[in-house]
C-alpha cells in the first residue's frame, strides 16, 4: 500500500497533477472542496505496536479512531484529546491532518500535544519520518507537529505515534440553568480553581460540566458545585463525535462557522445560534454565508479567528494574516514544492 501511494505521489509530482487525499469520508462536506485525482489512504490501515506501560501507541493513518479507542480502553487509557469519530468513521490521519481536539482539551490537550512522531509521504512522494515513538526521542519533534491542522497540505500521513492517558476512574455531568454571559463566566471561574473538570459546553441556556478523575474528588466536586444531574447521558459523547443537531448540514445561503476565542470573552455575534465549548474557547456559530465578513471582523476583534467549517452554497474567502500567509508558503513549499496536496479550488 505504501509503495503504491509513493508511486501515485512521484507521478502525480512529475507532472504537476493536484491530488487530494482521502480516507474514510468521515470529514466529506467539512471543508472546501479539493482540487485533483483522489489518493486513496482508507487501506492503509492497522495498529502497529502500543506498550501500555509506556503509554504509547503506533498505527497506520488509515486505522479507524474506534479501533484505537476500543484497544486502549481495554487496557483503561484513552487518547485524551478526545479526536471527534464522526460516529466511528474518522481515521487517525484525519484527526491528526485536520487537528481537532473534542471537549477535554482544554485540561488534556490537544493533538498535538499527545503527537510523538509521524511518517509522511511529500509532495515529491518522499518518505520522511519526524519525531519518533518514545517522548524521548525529539528529532524532528516540531516539525511532526506541523503537520497536526495542516489538512494534508504538508504531506500524506501514513503512521502516527502518540503517548495515551488512563481513563478516569469516575465521570459524571452537572448541568446550570444560565444564560451565557453568566455560563461562560461560571466556567472559567471553575476552570481557575482545582475542580477535576473535563468538560465545559453551553448550548441552549444549559451550561454542562463534567467532572472526571478518581470517586472520591469526583463526588467531593459534584457535592459543592451543585447543579442537576444530565437527563441525556451521552451528551458529551455526541458532541465528541460531532453528532449533535447543532453539526448539521447548514440550510441554503447558511454556514457553520468554528469561532476559536478567548476562553473569557463575553458573548460574541449572540443573535445567531451558537455552542459554546472549551469553556468559552471554541464556539461553533450558525450564521447565513452573507455574514461571513463580520463573523470574521467580530473574531479578530476580540482576540480569535473564525473559520467557515460548512455550506452548502461556497466557501467566500476569509481574510488571513499576510505574514502567517507567507511563512505557511515558505513551508509548503520545502516539502510540496508543487503545491499539488489538498489544493483547494480556486487556489
Amino acid at each position: 500500500m505504501l509503495t503504491d501511494l509513493q508511486a501515485q505521489l512521484r507521478q502525480a509530482h512529475a507532472m504537476s497533477l493536484p491530488v487530494r487525499i482521502v480516507g474514510a469520508g468521515s470529514k466529506q462536506g467539512w471543508h472546501a472542496p479539493q482540487q485533483g485525482e483522489a489518493l486513496h489512504v482508507g487501506s492503509h490501515v492497522g495498529i502497529i505496536d502500543y506498550a501500555p506501560a509506556e503509554r504509547v501507541i503506533s498505527a497506520r493513518a488509515g486505522t479507524r479512531l474506534a479501533e484505537i479507542q476500543a484497544v486502549l480502553a481495554s487496557q483503561g487509557q484513552m487518547l485524551a484529546a478526545e479526536p471527534p469519530d464522526f460516529g466511528g468513521h474518522a481515521t487517525l490521519g484525519g484527526a491528526l491532518a485536520t487537528g481537532w481536539s473534542g471537549p477535554r482539551r482544554p485540561w488534556a490537550g490537544a493533538m498535538r500535544d499527545q503527537l510523538l512522531g509521524v511518517e509522511i509521504l511529500n509532495g515529491q512522494g518522499e518518505l520522511l519520518r519526524f519525531g519518533g515513538r518514545v517522548m524521548k526521542n525529539v528529532a524532528g519533534f516540531d516539525l511532526s507537529r506541523l503537520m497536526v491542522g495542516a489538512n494534508g497540505t504538508l504531506g500524506l500521513i501514513t503512521e502516527a505515534h502518540l503517548k495515551v492517558l488512563p481513563l478516569p476512574e469516575v465521570e459524571t455531568v452537572r448541568v446550570f440553568e444560565l444564560p451565557q454571559a453568566d455560563a461562560i463566566a461560571l466556567a472559567n471561574r471553575l476552570c481557575a480553581a482545582p475542580w477535576p473538570l473535563s468538560g465545559a459546553a453551553w448550548q441552549g441556556g444549559l451550561l454542562r460540566i463534567r467532572l472526571s478523575g478518581n470517586a472520591a474528588a469526583v463526588a467531593t466536586a459534584q457535592q459543592q458545585l451543585g447543579g442537576e444531574p444530565d437527563v441525556e447521558r451521552n451528551w458529551f459523547t455526541r458532541l465528541q463525535a460531532m453528532q449533535l443537531d447543532s453539526f448539521a448540514p447548514p440550510g441554503a445561503e447558511q454556514g457553520l462557522w468554528r469561532l476559536s476565542l478567548p476562553q473569557t470573552c463575553p458573548p460574541l455575534l449572540a443573535d445567531y445560534p451558537q455552542l459554546i465549548d472549551w469553556a468559552g474557547g471554541r464556539r461553533w456559530l450558525s450564521a447565513p454565508l452573507a455574514a461571513a465578513q463580520t463573523i470574521s471582523t467580530s473574531a479578530r476583534s476580540a482576540g480569535g479567528h473564525a473559520l467557515l467549517q460548512r455550506s452548502q452554497a461556497g466557501w467566500p474567502a476569509a481574510p488571513r494574516n499576510p505574514s502567517l500567509l507567507a511563512l505557511e508558503a515558505r513551508i509548503r513549499r520545502a516539502l510540496d514544492p508543487r503545491q499539488i496536496l489538498n489544493r483547494r479550488q480556486g487556489d
